[in-house]
């Protein structure tokens, strides 16, 4: 199942936060996360947005976020997030663990109404 991490993230410090940014996609990429965007100029639909960056980033599944998330190398690094900015993020489930499975593909040869 894939889990979302949705980071909205307020900057005061760019040269700490490069200190995080720095060590951020080894430790990252160890635990199957994908980045999906950042973004420090998106489109606002609906509402207010006061933060200075967006990330989105997905795992395989929640374990695999809680294990980088506490891993020794994240809390390594992450400290330098908390010095240099404010972040609120959510974990959401991917909807490939909610939706039911789709209707079996007809035999070769046949056509659906057969």
């Amino acid at each position: 199942m894939t889990v979302y991490v949705s980071g909205h993230i307020t900057i005061h410090d760019r040269a700490e936060y490069a200190a995080y940014e720095a060590g951020f996609m080894e430790v990252f990429e160890t635990f199957g996360g994908t980045l999906l965007s950042v973004d420090e100029a998106p489109t606002v639909l609906e509402g207010n947005w006061e933060a200075t960056r967006f990330v989105l980033i997905s795992f395989p599944s929640h374990d695999a976020v809680m294990a980088w998330y506490n891993s020794d190398g994240y809390q390594a690094i992450v400290k330098h997030r908390h010095a240099a900015s404010v972040m609120n993020a959510v974990i959401s489930t991917g909807l490939d663990e909610l939706a039911p499975p789709p209707p079996p593909l007809p035999a070769p040869g046949t056509t659906a109404a057969s």
